[in-house]
């Protein structure tokens, strides 16, 4: 294989028309790196892909792979590969001929080019099908085909566009290992686009998060899940509940909050003053879920609900859902985006909930992760 090669989009931008699709984005990429490009669909992922394959022309900005500027070199001289969503083998053709045809346009050797062809099907697990036409295997193996097929050229950078998507859920559990297997193995860069949030956790060492041909927030999956910067990030990473209120006062390193119906917050946050609204996200497997507390009693008085503490929200359960491991149980509360909240399973059916109770999510302060913005 070629050597990894460091990767550096500058200013890159592309509009089809007048219409932008990627809005100068600037990014740099570690050789070595296994790198995801995570968003949903029409947010410019795709199109940053092709750009630096060369399959879309730079509108401004630059590509520079290895130290070199690329964004004005075709194809086939920007030492890339890409591996297509359809895979696009030739039907005609067995799996060793579909890997060896960009050598034999390179004018390399029969037998040359049919013995490198049969080391890469090796390395993706494929040596026992050499002779087989594509309709002859599966999505997986045809896919571990396209792969061998792309590497064959011995790339500083392979180009991965929705890889995965074409494939039943436990096969792309399977692959995905084996994409990450192999990044380590051959040690050159991966940038791989995809709209899977687990897809991107499981496989990344550097995430991209784009929305709307921009680059929302970007770093490794563990910083990005547990520190989401903007609302589209915490949205789109899932596991999030987002939450607004305004400072009311401040204590030492924590922020005072009240929200729309009364409710109190506490978070750390030493910038933030008084006055201002804030948003901050909490993580649906950091929350307690508790039955909501008996009636107060007072002698000659009518029932009244005890007072609702700081960080705790009061609302009622609309889903259950068995997940195995967990329990994912989802709540409405005044004035608020559904709730969502993971309770491991053993925990859950120690003290159930029903559809319609009353429940109480209850959190630390040090798990409010305040939003940018």
């Amino acid at each position: 294989m070629s050597g990894a090669a460091d990767l550096e989009l500058v200013k890159l931008t592309k509009r089809y028309q007048e219409t932008p699709a990627v809005r100068g984005i600037d990014l740099a990429v570690p050789a070595g790196t296994y790198c995801c490009l995570l968003g949903p669909s029409g947010c410019g992922k795709t199109s940053t892909l092709r750009m630096i394959a060369g399959h879309e022309e730079v509108t401004e900005g630059d590509i520079v792979l290895g130290g070199r500027q690329i964004d004005g070199l075709e194809p086939a001289a920007r030492t890339t590969a890409m591996m297509f969503q359809s895979y696009a083998l030739f039907p005609h053709l067995n799996c060793r001929d579909n890997v060896a045809f960009s050598l034999k346009m390179k004018g390399v050797a029969t037998a040359e080019r049919h013995a490198k062809a049969r080391e890469m099907l090796a390395l993706v697990d494929m040596a026992g099908f050499a002779e087989r036409l594509p309709a002859q295997l599966s999505g997986g193996q045809q896919q571990r085909v396209a792969l061998a097929r792309a590497l064959v050229t011995e790339p500083s950078i392979l180009l991965l566009d929705e890889p995965l998507s074409a494939l039943d859920p436990f096969l792309r559990v399977r692959m995905r290992a084996e994409l990450k297997r192999l990044q380590l193995e051959l040690g050159i860069t991966f940038v791989h686009v995809t709209h899977s949030q687990d897809e991107a956790l499981a496989l990344a060492d550097l995430i991209v998060v784009m929305n709307d041909g921009v680059i929302e927030q970007a770093g490794s999956p563990r910083g990005v899940f547990n520190r989401p910067r903007t609302a589209f990030v915490a949205r789109f990473i899932g596991g999030h509940n987002l939450l607004t209120a305004r400072v009311a006062g401040r204590d030492g390193d924590a922020a005072e909050l009240e929200d729309a119906a009364g409710r109190r917050f506490r978070v750390r946050a030493p910038q933030l003053e008084p006055g201002r609204e804030v948003a901050f996200a909490l993580r649906a497997d950091h929350l307690e879920l508790v039955h909501a507390p008996a009636l107060r009693v007072a002698v000659g008085a009518e029932a009244e609900p005890e007072p609702t503490p700081v960080n705790a929200i009061d609302g009622t359960v609309t889903s259950v859902q068995y997940q195995g491991t967990h329990v994912e149980v989802r709540l409405d509360a005044d004035g608020l985006e559904p709730l969502m909240v993971t309770v491991p399973e053993a925990g859950f059916y120690a003290a159930p909930f029903e559809v319609g109770a009353p429940a109480r999510l209850v959190f630390a302060t040090a798990e409010a992760h305040v939003l940018a913005g």
